[in-house]
């Protein structure tokens, strides 16, 4: 029964997940529209009878049905009238129209409701995602999924919100007709059937063009992000041309695949309607000439088939535009599955603050098959300045990964003697202010930067002013005609590299932290600049418990200890000076660049 309703209502139950009792509502109400029509449109038979009794003097011309309508008349007290009648019918569809409003003001708010669950969810598993995976990830999919993917599966949605509506329109209309013409409707109902089979072709034809629009959507995105992160070496380089080349082939193929769905819908709203027709034509010319019925006894019912005729035309209109979006449905539920099965577990156990020290005790961490960091044991306490150096791919940053948290594949890793896994990760990285080589910017304010939209009062004023002061922003910012308001743009781009270097620092002196990861952080500085910030650096020694990766070897003289790393292992470490003497590696280091 489970797989059943798996392989032939999936649609239904995904969207189900998400909207719960409110796509019952929205079903019940279209129920009640179609039934105000449906009941609106039966009031045509006493219509019909009263001109037959005036044209045939008295003889029932129509059927049986209307008589059953003046009955129902004559049971509620009412007297059959024309007038009265007519009174019914207005009030009939103008319940109609009230159940249409309340109908279309429920869709919309329940597409609101489903588009920011959506959003939301996806936004909040992807703060949860394992930063391991997200390394590995594909950025444009990713940015695909979250932006356009998702303005598609809202137009899905409502498009699927139509095939149900129309769905049970026609449920309600051909009810109508087969109470009327049993016989009539059943012939309707297999020419029906008959001329959906010519529809299942079309909509596996939509559904696959569908998936593979997916796919090449993922990546222009990604080839668009990589044409803007690397715009400036691609225009100096005199490349910028030949890359916009391969993100025109990428339009090409977004396009035929949009051309080809868009011949298919123009193929299927041409056809849908002249072979709805013939159908019809035909059983009537079957119903009359062959089985020698009445044209009479179908008038009725040809009305409420021709109000099903275009909830059939809306409803496969709708279905092929939702196969249409079958596979943005496909793409989002599987990145929803994938950020679940990657989520970080979090212990509730809350860091508030940190006392004693950080340790790694046989350490190990790899990426696949391939080892990273091996058998790492370290200790570093509380205050202490410690630097990292080794030659690239020595394990250095995936190291300080490891230390914020970043990275946690085994044990072995403790914070104040607590496994960080029995700690809630998220508490302990609030208290790390992390610097790097590549200046984060955020497209904002200089003062949104540094206080990272920490408001706007007098507290927050003061130590946005103490830590420009201390990142040697102070001159800069008040130089600006916008001051700290002024925007710095996407990624900065209104900033040199120092410039962004030094708003980084600041963000981080303003924090309240324990623990700052110096990721060379002065690299893009000149080099007065980056000996006023050194300054800076030194003089909070003793302050924070400072973690540095460095390659130029001069920034860290003073650091309390020096880490040697190799292919992932710590080969040797001790104060500068002393390591210098015992490790000819280390001096080798230190000669090469001159300290």
């Amino acid at each position: 029964m489970i797989s059943f309703i798996k392989k032939y209502f999936k649609n239904f139950t995904y969207f189900f997940k998400y909207l719960r009792y409110r796509i019952f509502v929205i079903m019940g109400l279209t129920l009640s529209f179609g039934l105000m029509d449906g009941l609106g449109l039966t009031m045509f038979l006493p219509l019909f009878q009263i001109a037959a009794d005036k044209t045939e003097k008295g003889t029932n011309t129509i059927s049986k049905n209307s008589n059953n309508v003046v009955s129902i008349f004559q049971k509620l007290h009412i007297e059959f009238t024309l007038f009265n009648m007519l009174i019914i019918m207005v009030l009939f569809f103008v319940f109609k129209g009230i159940f249409y409003y309340i109908k279309g003001m429920y869709d919309a708010k329940a597409s609101r409701f489903f588009i920011i669950k959506i959003r939301k969810g996806i936004i909040g598993k992807f703060s949860n995602l394992n930063y391991k995976y997200f390394v590995t990830s594909d950025f444009g999919r990713i940015q695909n999924l979250m932006t356009n993917e998702v303005n598609n599966l809202l137009f899905g949605f409502r498009e699927y919100l139509n095939v149900l509506q129309n769905f049970v329109m026609i449920v309600v209309y051909v009810s109508f007709a087969f109470v009327l013409n049993p016989q009539f409707c059943l012939l309707i109902i297999i020419g029906g059937a008959l001329f959906n089979l010519i529809f299942q072709k079309i909509y596996k034809v939509s559904k696959d063009a569908s998936r593979r629009l997916v796919v090449a959507g993922n990546d222009y995105q990604g080839r668009i992000i990589q044409f803007v992160n690397n715009f400036k070496y691609l225009k100096a380089t005199g490349l910028v041309r030949k890359y916009a080349q391969k993100i025109n082939y990428n339009i090409e193929e977004i396009e035929t695949i949009n051309l080809k769905i868009g011949k298919i819908n123009a193929f299927t709203n041409a056809i849908r309607e002249p072979i709805l027709i013939l159908v019809v034509a035909s059983v009537i010319l079957f119903q009359v000439n062959v089985l020698n019925g009445k044209l009479s006894t179908i008038i009725i019912s040809l009305l409420f088939f021709y109000r099903a005729l275009a909830s059939v035309t809306n409803f496969q209109g709708s279905y092929n535009n939702f196969i249409g979006k079958i596979g943005t449905m496909e793409n989002i539920a599987a990145f929803e599955d994938e950020l679940d099965a990657n989520m970080e577990v979090y212990s509730s156990k809350e860091f508030s603050k940190f006392k004693s020290n950080l340790e790694l005790k046989n350490y190990s961490f790899s990426y696949g098959n391939t080892t990273i960091l091996n058998n790492i044991n370290l200790k570093i306490n509380k205050n202490q300045t410690i630097a990292f150096v080794g030659e690239s791919g020595s394990g250095k940053t995936t190291l300080v990964n490891v230390l914020t948290g970043l990275l946690n594949s085994s044990d072995g890793y403790f914070i104040d003697e607590i496994p960080l896994t029995k700690l809630d990760v998220v508490s302990f990285q609030s208290r790390i202010g992390y610097i790097s080589q590549e200046s984060v910017i955020f497209n904002d304010s200089i003062f949104n930067n540094v206080t990272l939209w920490g408001g706007d009062s007098i507290e927050v004023k003061e130590r946005f002013n103490e830590a420009i002061k201390k990142s040697q922003l102070w001159d800069l910012v008040n130089g600006l005609e916008m001051k700290e308001n002024t925007l710095l743009g996407n990624n900065g781009i209104n900033l040199s590299g120092g410039q962004k270097q030094r708003v980084s620092i600041a963000r981080e002196l303003y924090k309240n932290i324990d623990i700052l990861i110096l990721d060379e952080a002065t690299s893009a500085l000149d080099s007065e600049t980056e000996k006023y910030i050194q300054e800076n650096i030194d003089s909070l020694k003793g302050k924070y418990t400072i973690v540095i990766i460095a390659h130029r070897l001069a920034t860290i003289k003073n650091v309390d200890e020096v880490v040697l790393m190799s292919k992932g292992e710590i080969i040797d470490k001790d104060s500068f000076e002393n390591l210098k003497i015992k490790s000819p590696k280390f001096k080798q280091m230190v000669d090469l660049q001159e300290v």
